[in-house]
C-alpha cells in the first residue's frame, strides 16, 4: 500500500502545482524575451492561463490557410466577464448599432483592444503579449486588477501566424548557441519572402478595409461584433530606430474628429511617462500618419475608436543586434518596450472610460445626424452591370455600411465619377444608393468619396481608393441627401430552357465572368470569344462574349451541358441560348471573327527577384480568386527549366536580373506561341532590351528632350537648402493615385471594359506609347487625377501607355505597366488581367 499512496500523493501535488498560474518565466522552456516563442506554445500558454485564472476568457474566431489557430483573449474582472454578451449589447447600443438604451450600470466601462503581430517577423509583439497578458490576470498585481474593474481587454496575440511561424522557426534553425549581433550575420539575413506576411504573401496591415484574407475577414467579424473604444496594432520597424507611439503624424484624414486627435495625444504623454523614467529613447508625430482606411489605426479611426501604431526598432535584429550607436539591442529589450506601452495605455483608458464612450457614441450620432463629409450621398446606377454592383455590395456587407435602391425617380447635382464634372442627375428606381446619414456613415464616406483631401502630400501609402473607381461603377457623388427607399434587389440569373441548344452566350464584364470561365476551362469545356458585336435570335452581345457551343464539345455532350449550367448557377454568370449560329447581324459562328480559347498552362515567376507581396497578389489571384492550375517558378532557375510544358508565363513586379540568354530563351518561347505577362516595375527588365517593343520614349529626339530636361534640373537643385529636399523630392513621387486611362475595348486586352479606366499607380513609371504594339490603355496630355501626385511625376505621365500588347510570331507579350491585382481589392483591374490571360 505505501507505494500506492506515495505515487498517489505525487499525482496529487502534480495537479495541485498543474492548476497554479504560470508566468511566462516559468511556463516556457525558456526565459521571457530570452528566444522566440513559436506559435504553437504562444497558444500552448494562453489556454494554459485560460484554465487558471478566472479573469481570462480564450475565443477562437478561425483559422489561416495553414489551419494554424486565431484566437482573442477577453480580459477583466470575474463579474464582468460572466456578462460578457450583455457588455457587448450594451456597446453596440452605444454605437447606434443595435436599437435600444444602453444599461446604466454597464455604461461605466470601455474595451480596448490589443493586437500583436500582424507582421509576422515583427516577433516581439507575440513576444510581449506572453506577459501582458499574464501582468492583466496575474492576482498578485494589484494595479491591473484595478483597471480590469472598469475596462474589458481583447487581446489578439497574434494576427498573422503562418509569417511568425515562418520567421521563428527560420530563425530557431540559423541562430547559434550564442546570437550573432554583428548586423552581417546569417541570423539578421531573412530569406525571401520573408515573415512579414501571410501565407498568401499580403500585407495583412493593408487589408483592414478590403478584407481579401481569410485572417483578416474573420477577425474583422468580430472587432465588429465588439467595436473598441482604443485599438492599439504592435508593430516593429528597423532596428536603429527608437520607439514610435501616437499621436501620428500628418496629414490626418479631416474626418477624425479632435477629441480623437487629442486623446492620441493624452495616451502618448502617459506612454511617454513611462518611457522617461527608464530612459528609453522614443519619437512622435512622424513617418506614420492616419490617412489610408484599410490600416490597424486608421480603420479603427474611422470607425470612432482611438486607433494607434506602435512601433519598436528590430526588424530583423533576431536576439541581439549591435547598433549604428554601438549599443546592443535585445530581444529583451524590445519586449519591455512594448509590454510597458501596453499597459501604460490601458492605464489610460481606465482612467477615461467616461469621456472614452461619450466621444465615442457622439462618433456615430455625428455621422447618423450630421455626416462631416461634402458628399451626402452615392448613387450607383443600375446600369452598371449586375455582377459589378453584387460584388461592390459585398464589401459594403464586410463593412457593414447599408444600401438601399432609390425606389423612385428624382433629380440631384451631382459629382460624375467618370469625367470628374458636376451634373444634374436623373435617379431612377432601381439606382443603388449609399447615404451618408447612417451609424458607419464616416467610414462610407471615406471609402467612396472621389478623393481624400490632403493636408500634407508626406504619405506613408497610397493617397485614393474611391471604391467606384476599384469597382469600374458608374456612380454620382452628391451633396443633396438621398435616402434609400427599401433594400436592394439582386436577382437570380435563370438559364433559359432549352434542352439542347446550339450554343449558350455568356456575359463578358466583371471579374465573375473570368471567375466563370476559369472554371469551365479547367473542366475541359471548349470555348470561344466574339470578336466583334453581333446579334441573334433577337438580342444583342458585345466583344468579349463567350460562346459555348454544341460543335466545338461534341465529345463531351451531353455531360458539358451539365457542367456550364451549372457553373453559371455557381458564379449567378448571365447566360443565354440560342438554336442557330446564323447571326442576325455580325458574324456566324463559324467564323473566325469567334477565336478559339486556348487553355492557358500558367507558370508563374517567384523568388528573390519578385517582390513578395506582388507575386502574392499574382498567386492569390490564380489559386483563390479563379482557383485555375497554375505552376509557381522560381526566376532564378529560368535558365535551366522548359517552358514548354507552358504557354503563359506571368512576371509579377519585382526587380529581374534577366541574363541575354533568358531574355533570347523567353523571345524564342513566345514566339512559338507563349504569352508574357509582364506587371509594373517587372518592365525595367525588359525595357530596351534586344526583341521587345518597350522602350521609354518614342523616338531619339524625345529621349534626348528628356535628358536635357534631367541635366537643368539636377543645375538648378546644385544650391537648394538640404531641409527643403524631402518636400523636393514629393514633386517626382506618386505614393498611390488614381490616372484617368482611355481604353480602346475593341482590342481584347479591353474587351468588357468601358472606353475609360481608372487605374491606381503606386510610382512614376511611364512610357510613351510603343511602335509596333497595340496601345490599349493610354493617358493623353489632359489629365484627370484623384489623390497626389507631384507636379513632375504627373508632367511625365502625359501622353504615356498603361496597358500594351506586343504581337511577336505566334504569341505575344502583354505589358501592364500598372499593377491591376493591386492588393486584390482593384476589383475592375482583375477583369484587365482576365483579359490578358484568356483573351488571346
Amino acid at each position: 500500500m505505501r507505494p500506492l499512496l506515495l505515487l498517489l500523493c505525487f499525482f496529487s501535488l502534480l495537479q495541485v502545482s498543474q492548476a497554479q498560474l504560470q508566468s511566462p518565466d516559468q511556463f516556457l522552456p525558456h526565459k521571457w524575451g530570452e528566444h522566440f516563442t513559436p506559435h504553437e506554445m504562444q497558444v500552448s500558454y494562453y489556454q494554459h492561463v485560460a484554465a487558471n485564472s478566472k479573469n481570462i476568457i480564450l475565443q477562437p474566431y478561425g483559422y489561416t490557410n495553414q489551419k494554424r489557430p486565431l484566437q482573442l483573449a477577453f480580459i477583466s474582472t470575474e463579474a464582468n466577464l460572466a456578462k460578457l454578451e450583455a457588455i457587448r449589447q450594451n456597446n453596440l447600443r452605444r454605437a447606434g448599432l443595435l436599437e435600444g438604451n444602453t444599461d446604466p450600470s454597464l455604461d461605466n466601462l470601455s474595451i480596448i483592444w490589443l493586437s500583436y503581430s500582424v507582421h509576422g517577423n515583427e516577433a516581439a509583439g507575440a513576444e510581449s503579449c506572453l506577459k501582458v497578458v499574464y501582468e492583466l490576470v496575474n492576482p498578485q498585481n494589484r494595479t491591473t486588477k484595478d483597471w480590469l474593474n472598469n475596462t474589458l481587454i481583447i487581446i489578439d496575440p497574434c494576427i498573422n501566424p503562418d509569417g511568425n511561424s515562418r520567421y521563428t522557426h527560420w530563425y530557431r534553425n540559423v541562430v547559434g548557441t550564442s546570437p550573432n549581433v554583428s548586423p552581417n550575420a546569417r541570423e539578421h539575413q531573412e530569406p525571401w519572402p520573408g515573415g512579414r506576411v501571410n501565407h498568401y504573401n499580403f500585407d495583412l496591415n493593408r487589408d483592414w478595409a478590403w478584407q481579401t484574407q481569410i485572417e483578416t475577414r474573420q477577425r474583422l467579424l468580430k472587432y465588429n461584433e465588439w467595436m473598441p473604444q482604443v485599438h492599439v496594432d504592435v508593430h516593429e520597424q528597423g532596428p536603429n530606430n527608437p520607439y514610435y507611439f501616437a499621436p501620428a503624424a500628418q496629414p490626418y484624414h479631416r474626418y477624425i474628429t479632435q477629441w480623437q486627435r487629442d486623446f492620441q495625444v493624452q495616451i502618448g504623454k502617459n506612454n511617454a511617462k513611462y518611457f522617461d523614467q527608464e530612459g528609453w529613447l522614443y519619437f512622435t508625430k512622424e513617418v506614420f500618419d492616419l490617412l489610408y482606411p484599410s490600416y490597424g489605426d486608421t480603420y479603427p479611426m474611422y470607425n470612432g475608436a482611438i486607433g494607434m501604431t506602435y512601433e519598436q526598432g528590430g526588424i530583423g535584429a533576431g536576439l541581439a543586434v549591435t547598433l549604428r550607436n554601438g549599443d546592443t539591442l535585445t530581444l529583451k529589450d524590445r519586449v519591455m518596450h512594448h509590454y510597458t506601452a501596453s499597459l501604460a495605455t490601458i492605464e489610460t483608458a481606465s482612467k477615461n472610460t467616461t469621456q472614452l464612450n461619450k466621444n465615442f457614441a457622439d462618433f456615430f450620432q455625428r455621422a447618423r445626424t450630421n455626416p462631416p463629409g461634402q458628399y451626402k450621398s452615392f448613387v450607383i446606377k443600375g446600369t452598371n452591370a449586375k455582377e459589378r454592383i453584387k460584388t461592390f455590395c459585398e464589401l459594403l456587407d464586410r463593412n457593414q455600411v447599408k444600401y438601399g435602391k432609390a425606389g423612385k425617380t428624382s433629380s440631384l447635382s451631382a459629382y460624375d465619377y467618370q469625367t470628374g464634372k458636376t451634373v444634374t442627375l436623373k435617379v431612377e428606381p432601381n439606382d443603388l444608393v449609399v447615404s451618408a446619414y447612417q451609424t458607419r456613415g464616416t467610414l462610407a464616406q471615406i471609402l467612396l468619396e472621389p478623393a481624400a483631401e490632403l493636408v500634407d502630400s508626406l504619405t506613408y501609402d497610397i493617397t485614393a481608393w474611391a471604391l467606384p473607381y476599384a469597382h469600374g461603377l458608374e456612380a454620382y457623388a452628391s451633396t443633396q441627401r438621398l435616402d434609400p427607399d427599401g433594400n436592394y434587389p439582386f436577382t437570380t440569373n435563370s438559364i433559359p430552357a432549352n434542352a439542347k441548344p446550339y450554343a449558350y452566350l455568356a456575359s463578358w464584364q466583371s471579374s465573375t465572368n473570368v471567375k466563370f470561365l476559369a472554371a469551365i476551362l479547367k473542366k475541359g469545356v471548349k470555348v470561344r470569344y466574339a470578336q466583334e458585336p453581333f446579334s441573334v435570335e433577337g438580342k444583342s452581345y458585345g466583344r468579349g462574349t463567350l460562346v459555348i457551343s454544341e460543335g466545338d464539345n461534341r465529345k463531351m455532350s451531353p455531360a458539358y451541358r451539365q457542367i456550364v449550367e451549372a457553373t453559371a448557377r455557381q458564379f449567378n454568370q448571365e447566360l443565354s441560348t440560342v438554336s442557330t449560329g446564323f447571326a442576325d447581324s455580325g458574324s456566324d459562328f463559324g467564323s473566325s471573327n469567334y477565336t478559339f480559347i486556348q487553355r492557358p498552362e500558367v507558370a508563374i515567376l517567384s523568388g528573390d527577384q519578385t517582390s513578395n507581396n506582388e507575386f502574392g497578389q499574382v498567386w492569390y489571384y490564380f489559386d483563390q480568386e479563379l482557383q485555375y492550375p497554375h505552376t509557381v517558378l522560381d526566376a532564378n532557375r529560368l535558365d535551366r527549366l522548359d517552358l514548354s510544358a507552358y504557354n503563359t508565363l506571368i512576371m509579377p513586379e519585382g526587380r529581374y536580373r534577366l541574363t541575354d540568354a533568358v531574355l533570347e530563351k523567353i523571345n524564342t518561347w513566345v514566339s512559338a506561341g507563349g504569352r508574357l505577362i509582364a506587371i509594373g516595375d517587372a518592365l525595367a527588365s525588359l525595357q530596351e532590351r534586344k526583341g521587345f517593343a518597350l522602350t521609354r520614349f518614342a523616338n531619339e529626339d524625345d529621349k534626348k528632350k528628356a535628358d536635357r530636361a534631367a541635366d537643368d534640373a539636377a543645375l538648378a537643385a546644385r544650391l537648394l537648402d538640404h531641409a527643403g529636399e524631402e518636400r523636393r523630392a514629393q514633386s517626382s513621387n506618386i505614393p498611390g493615385a488614381i490616372f484617368k486611362v482611355k481604353i480602346d475595348n475593341t482590342h481584347p486586352l479591353g474587351f468588357g471594359l468601358a472606353d475609360t479606366y481608372f487605374s491606381l499607380k503606386t510610382n512614376d513609371l511611364a512610357y510613351q506609347p510603343l511602335k509596333g504594339a497595340a496601345n490599349v490603355g493610354t493617358i493623353g496630355g489632359q489629365l484627370m487625377v484623384s489623390g497626389f501626385a507631384g507636379a513632375k511625376a504627373k508632367e511625365k505621365q502625359k501622353n504615356t501607355v498603361v496597358f500594351a500588347q506586343e504581337q511577336k510570331g505566334a504569341g505575344a507579350v502583354v505589358y501592364l505597366v500598372d499593377n491591376p491585382l493591386f492588393r486584390a481589392f482593384w476589383e475592375n483591374g482583375k477583369l484587365v488581367m482576365g483579359n490578358a490571360v484568356f483573351m488571346r
